[in-house]
């Protein structure tokens, strides 16, 4: 079975490549828009392509049976047509709500036989906080009370490639909002993160003015979107669930075993 994975140099499609390897996969396709650069894993064909530009798309879905699609809005419909005519028989996709609950929708009334991956904040994300922790061991947050259930990466991959790679009917037409173990409140994922990697790690409540500034050296413009994003979250506390567990047969990743993995970020 030819797998396509779209975004396969980024974050999330080079993991779902090489947990696709993981688990037996031997034809795997990634789509990338410089494959002499692409440094993808022996095994692995590389299509020339990018999702921005449909017109690259058709050669590299030509025999395609199942694909992970990580969703470009601005050209989201054309893409959903170019996958229906290769006759791709399935597709796992990044999707979610909010901003992104419309290109969801787009994708279920697409017709394509589709698995939807609805993750809430990466846990990955929280290196946003790098600087701040190896400076002052300090973590200055507007909404220490916002309550998520972060996953990691690593898990969002493992999800996408145990779907590829074991297609089940019972997954089909599915939107599954998977999550970390945990749900808590950001002022104990800070505190968490600490855990991990073998610090203590204190939370000081700030206004948002000042969050801002303490963000911007690592999100530089995003910051002011990136705290407009959490604030939604004053009024709908994410909840934690076990369906990593449940599609994989692994526990998803806690904040404080991601952090103690990534360690070298915060010291």
């Amino acid at each position: 079975m030819t797998i396509l994975v779209t975004g396969a140099t980024g974050n999330i499609g080079r993991r779902i490549v090489d947990q696709l390897i993981d688990l037996g996969c031997n034809d795997i396709r990634a789509l990338t828009t410089n494959p002499a650069k692409a440094n993808l894993p022996d095994g692995v064909s590389a299509a020339t392509g990018y999702l921005g530009k449909p017109a690259t798309l058709p050669a590299a879905l030509q025999g395609v049976e199942a694909m992970y699609l990580a969703p470009l809005p601005a050209t989201l419909d054309a893409t959903l047509e170019l996958v229906k005519q290769a006759g791709v028989g399935y597709v796992v996709a990044l999707s979610g709500s909010g901003d992104w609950q419309e290109h969801a929708d787009r994708i279920t009334a697409s017709g394509l036989v589709n698995t939807q991956l609805g993750p809430g904040e990466f846990t990955d994300n929280f290196t946003i906080w790098s600087e701040q922790i190896k400076a002052t061991r300090t973590v200055l947050e507007a909404y220490p009370s916002v309550v998520e259930a972060p996953i990691t990466m690593d898990d969002i991959a493992r999800v996408a490639a145990t779907l590829l790679a074991r297609p089940d009917p019972a997954h089909y037409g599915q939107s599954y909002p998977i999550t970390g173990p945990a749900a808590l409140t950001r002022a104990e994922i800070a505190q968490q993160v600490g855990v991990g990697v073998g610090i203590d790690v204190t939370v000081e409540h700030c206004g948002r003015a000042e969050a801002e500034t303490a963000l911007r050296p690592a999100m530089g413009q995003y910051a002011h979107w990136y705290l407009e994003q959490i604030e939604t979250g004053l009024d709908a506390p994410q909840h934690a669930n076990q369906l990593v567990a449940e599609l994989t047969g692994t526990p998803a990743q806690s904040v404080a075993e991601w952090a103690g993995a990534n360690a070298d970020s915060f010291r």
